[in-house]
């Protein structure tokens, strides 16, 4: 099979583009994000009592009015098991 001469050309073409990025393509990352590598941990706290039963409304009010549970656990600090088992 003979190729024609446009044919030619825009294989050529192709094979240009192709190699212009694979010449600027940066190596594939590895491991975590830097600024999550960076960051400290978040600290834990302990709640009782008041506080304890006050967080737990504030969490299923947040809930009832529809905020994700992914961004309710970031927020607060605490994972979306906890939330799920608010019922």
């Amino acid at each position: 099979m003979s190729l024609s001469s446009i044919e030619l050309a825009q294989l050529k073409k192709l094979v240009a583009i192709a190699e212009k990025l694979i010449a600027n393509a940066e190596p594939p990352k590895r491991g975590r994000p830097k600024s999550a590598a960076n960051a400290p941990a978040p600290r834990r706290t302990r709640r009782s009592g008041k506080d304890l039963a006050a967080f737990r409304k504030m969490l299923k009010s947040e809930r009832k009015k529809g905020v994700p549970v992914a961004d309710l656990a970031r927020s607060h600090g605490i994972s979306a098991a906890y939330i799920y088992q608010l019922k």
